[in-house]
């Protein structure tokens, strides 16, 4: 007489139909809840919690914060000077990403290191550092202090390596022998460029621009000691925000940090809806 066992099939048969129905195994579920909660914690409370505290004064109050002068007017400084930064640095950033990765030179070492510098120094040090720089003593007679100029200037410092490390990796490991098949049939470089290495690009260009882009708008430390803080002129949203805590008015620093997160979530959205875009193209 044949004795069968039908459980390990049973087991192997209850994994295929997990598989195959989508469902999560223990651990899996067990580590997706402690990500959610962490996550929760960590940044969906806080965030939540901004936004139900710049309804304090009433939803009067919120509009009457926003569509103040000042408030629109730091706004307005802050999300173009975002913009423009976040369009040099795609243009710029890139252009790094490709020296590094398709030519030697001597110092090539120290060029990556210097790049990774904004990442390591706090961003008041950065802002000590482009005073000392670009301040009322320039040693270089660059007066930029106080200026817009200054305020562009210094997005650029904190901003320059998010691009060049998105883009530099997928240059790396981009096959270049479909480049070298369209040269050999008479493609120049920019259209090899344009037509080969272009789309395989744009997911991570568009990645590292949201990254430019939500750093740019939520600066504080290099501009709170460079752009003087002064209303109409060079008053950036993240100093606002500090001016208003120091009035006495939580509810209205809310309101501004809740607009400059709506426009930072709808901006990620937005490349995130372009990088599958380029990727299907791709």
């Amino acid at each position: 007489m044949v004795v069968v066992t039908p459980t390990a099939p049973a087991v192997g048969s209850r994994r295929r139909h997990d598989r195959e129905s989508g469902g999560l195994r223990r651990g899996s579920a067990v580590g997706l809840g402690l990500s959610l909660i962490w996550l929760s914690l960590i940044v969906l409370i806080p965030l939540a919690a901004v936004a139900v505290k710049s309804s304090d004064n009433g939803w009067s109050g919120f509009w009457t914060t926003l569509s103040s002068p000042e408030v629109a007017a730091a706004l307005r400084l802050t999300i173009g000077e975002a913009l423009v930064v976040t369009v040099v640095n795609v243009v710029m950033g890139t252009l790094i990403a490709w020296v590094l990765v398709r030519d030697d030179f001597p110092g090539k070492t120290i060029f990556e290191l210097v790049i990774d510098v904004p990442f390591a120094l706090p961003t008041i040090v950065a802002g000590l550092v482009l005073l000392s720089m670009y301040g009322p003593q320039s040693p270089v007679g660059l007066h930029l202090a106080n200026t817009r100029v200054g305020i562009f200037v210094a997005l650029l410092f904190v901003t320059v390596p998010f691009v060049v490390r998105s883009v530099e990796p997928v240059l790396i490991e981009l096959d270049r022998d479909a480049e070298e098949a369209a040269a050999s049939l008479g493609a120049g470089r920019l259209t090899v460029f344009r037509r080969i290495v272009l789309p395989n690009l744009l997911p991570a260009i568009a990645a590292g621009a949201a990254l430019s882009f939500a750093r740019a708008v939520s600066e504080y430390g290099s501009l709170v000691l460079l752009s003087g803080n002064l209303p109409f002129k060079t008053q950036v949203a993240s100093v606002k925000i500090l001016s208003l805590i120091e009035s006495d008015n939580p509810g209205g620093a809310a309101a501004v940090a809740t607009v400059l997160l709506v426009v930072a979530i709808v901006t990620l959205i937005a490349i995130d809806l372009l990088q599958r875009w380029a990727a299907r193209r791709a």
